[in-house]
């Protein structure tokens, strides 16, 4: 999730992008060691509401992406071509009761290996606010609903406990849900994931016995332990300092990840001991990044363009093993 933001319909109007244009790559000289060979892989029509936030890959290097002010779900292929799965309903209102943002937006994204995508789409609205399934080639599905006062975002799955772990960055809450859908119940409600102005606990991952989260408005990476019967244990700090921090992914190197930063238009590289340093920037084409995945020794950063209002996009890179 991002910055809050206005954009004015002549800011929209005034942009020529073509829908997931593809480029010739374009390789910038910023990317910092372990990243290398940045490029525009592909821009989004800001003009269509096709702001990426998050991303899911399949192992072919498909990537699943969610347009949040679009309502929908995408398929990018590794060459850049979009196709649109699904858009979800519009509320009856409209969406204007959205917490902190006034629109509906899809969020969050995860993929089961049999294909099934989960993803989240905050309304405001208590008939459509929730965790949403979809089978390959089937259609979007509501499989649990999530207090309409809150605003679900990031999303991770634990496949061996086939449980669903959803961030709420307006109440401060990590909810689980379990795959096959039902109940949701909080799953930490921890000091350290409450929002200080706007948003709150924001990305989610499982990894290493834990889900780890970030902190929007306090810049922080964070690990909660799940204990051995299933209850979260106590919210670790693991990383400080970096305001505007969305989502993140490891990159196979122990506790080493990769993370989003929406406001300063850049990409950490953050160690296991907490420290961290800039890999990617504003000259490497990003644009308010919302997203990180990787694929083999392929990073995906996706842009949405909240604060730039100009060039919504995915960005690629090398990282070196």
């Amino acid at each position: 999730m991002f910055k809050k933001l206005s954009i004015s319909a002549a800011a929209v109007g005034a942009l020529v992008a073509a829908a997931a244009t593809v480029l010739s790559p374009v390789h910038a000289s910023a990317a910092s060691a372990p990243l290398s060979d940045a490029r525009i892989a592909a821009h989004f029509d800001l003009a269509q509401g096709r702001t990426p936030e998050n991303i899911a890959l399949a192992p072919d290097g498909r990537a699943y992406v969610t347009f949040a002010k679009a309502r929908q779900i995408a398929e990018v292929s590794p060459e850049g071509t979009v196709r649109i799965l699904a858009t979800l309903p519009e509320p009856a209102d409209g969406g204007v009761h959205t917490p902190a943002l006034g629109f509906p937006l899809t969020v969050g994204i995860t993929r089961a290996h049999d294909g099934t995508l989960y993803f989240l789409y905050a309304t405001g609205t208590a008939d459509l606010t929730g965790v949403w399934r979809m089978s390959p080639g089937g259609r979007p599905e509501r499989i649990a609903a999530l207090p309409a006062d809150g605003l679900p975002n990031g999303l991770a799955l634990d496949a061996r406990t086939r449980t669903l772990y959803v961030a709420d960055s307006v109440r401060g809450i990590i909810w689980k849900v379990p795959t096959i859908g039902g109940t949701a119940t909080a799953w930490s409600t921890a000091p350290a994931l409450a929002p200080n102005g706007f948003l709150g606990v924001n990305g989610l991952k499982v990894h290493n016995g834990a889900v780890w989260a970030t902190n929007l408005d306090r810049g922080t990476v964070l690990r909660i332990p799940v204990r051995r019967d299933g209850r979260a244990g106590e919210a670790q700090t693991r990383a400080d300092g970096m305001p505007g921090i969305d989502d993140f992914a490891f990159t196979g190197r122990g506790d080493q990840l990769l993370a989003a930063l929406d406001g300063p238009n850049e990409v950490a590289l953050v160690q296991g001991d907490g420290s961290h340093s800039t890999v990617l920037t504003s000259a490497d084409g990003l644009q308010s990044p919302t997203s990180i995945a990787l694929h083999g020794d392929t990073v995906y950063v996706l842009s949405a363009a909240w604060n730039t209002a100009e060039d919504p996009n995915l960005v690629l890179a090398r990282l070196a093993r």
